[in-house]
């Protein structure tokens, strides 16, 4: 089986998933998209609004940052692969509880075993508690992080960017120190 047939796969699983409660509110499991070869794979928290009527991962206005600041580094969407931890949206955007996350985080592993990223960008805490250790994101941001030979990068979630003209300003300087490593 191909790497895009393992990655289809997976996907269908997570679209029909049931191991928390989450599915009971969803309108679509999000699993994430992007190219089954890319170098990097950007994480966030979960899906939103907007990526749960679509479908489809960061597609509302934090989205809307990312891809800007992607293509401000050289990257495009086509070229990375992009999901969230949690596949489902938590209702009125609560956090992640432990419990969805770890019933989430197995897909995720999945994936990461399927494309093999170079480096795997974590946008946000949830994202950097989950997979490297509870770091605050104003400590670890800008930093890289190897672990299990994996390389991780460390930066704030674009909706944080959203709301605090000084993070957008940091997260655009992350980018850069990401870019230099992309060289």
């Amino acid at each position: 089986m191909t790497r895009e047939e393992q990655l289809a796969e997976l996907h269908k699983v997570i679209r029909n998933c049931r191991l928390c409660h989450l599915y009971e509110t969803r309108k679509n499991a999000v699993p994430g998209e992007g190219s089954v070869s890319s170098r990097v794979m950007f994480i966030g928290e979960a899906p939103g609004a907007k990526e749960d009527e679509s479908g489809r991962p960061f597609v509302g206005r934090s989205g809307e940052l990312l891809m800007s600041m992607l293509e401000e580094i050289g990257l495009s969407r086509k070229k990375v692969f992009i999901t969230s931890i949690l596949k489902s949206r938590p209702p009125n955007n609560q956090s992640p509880t432990q419990h969805e996350i770890k019933a989430c985080l197995p897909y995720l592993e999945r994936q990461i075993e399927i494309i093999k990223p170079q480096i795997i960008v974590l946008l946000g805490g949830v994202a950097i508690s989950s997979l490297v250790g509870p770091w605050k994101v104003s400590e670890a941001h800008g930093r890289f992080y190897e672990s299990g030979g994996q390389t991780y990068f460390m930066t704030y979630h674009p909706a944080a960017a959203l709301r605090f003209p000084k993070v957008n300003t940091v997260m655009r300087e992350d980018f850069q120190t990401l870019k230099r490593e992309l060289v």
